[in-house]
């Protein structure tokens, strides 16, 4: 999915309330991830997130945000893999308090795991996490790619707030909006989102 379609889906979703769910999930990530290579990105022992961490790393690049370039943990890397993909799950043990984990997952995930986590309604990873957005199948107008999308676009874009907060000598705001509340107001959109998600599936897993 490039630059146009994220936005097309933005377009889409404007009224649902998930722009402001992963701006929020997005800018959090973003002010929290405060050192070079502390973003560790970690999905499941079945899932690797592979696509949320190339555009992290496009939007660190674009962004001139270091701090958003993450390091992918993988639960059981090859041993011949080059050294950038072959971080396993033992480097979560030398995390720092500076550092930031990121957990991504189509499925739940084990209970080691905590701090930011993207997923499709884990409650118990929900429940240790300091941030979540839960992209819930059928119920939601988003795939969970297209959220992975918003989610790496919105960490990369600077907060209007902290700017506003900076200028006026406050301390620097960590996330910006407000977290928004209740449910998606779905309506027509589903079948609107739909068309757009068929028309540029064949992209959504790049």
């Amino acid at each position: 999915m490039n630059t146009a379609q994220v936005e097309a889906l933005r377009t889409l979703l404007a009224s649902s309330g998930w722009l402001e769910r992963s701006r929020y999930f997005g800018r959090a990530l973003r002010a929290r991830s405060r050192t070079p290579n502390g973003l560790l990105i970690v999905g499941t022992p079945s899932f690797e997130p592979w696509h949320m961490a190339a555009h992290l790393e496009d939007e660190s690049r674009y962004a001139g945000v270091p701090e958003l370039a993450p390091t992918l943990i993988r639960w059981a890397p090859p041993p011949d893999a080059p050294p950038h993909l072959r971080v396993g799950i033992d480097r979560i043990e030398r995390a720092g308090r500076a550092e930031t984990l990121l957990v991504v997952g189509s499925d739940d995930a084990p209970d080691t795991l905590l701090i930011f986590a993207l997923d499709r309604g884990d409650d118990e990873l929900d429940s240790l996490a300091h941030e979540s957005l839960a992209v819930r199948p059928v119920l939601d107008p988003v795939s969970f790619d297209g959220a992975q999308h918003l989610v790496s676009m919105a960490a990369g874009e600077a907060d209007p707030a902290d700017s506003r907060c900076a200028s006026s000598g406050h301390a620097e705001s960590e996330t910006g909006d407000s977290c928004p509340g209740g449910p998606s107001r779905l309506g027509n959109m589903r079948d609107r989102l739909a068309r757009l998600l068929n028309a540029v599936s064949g992209s959504l897993d790049t």
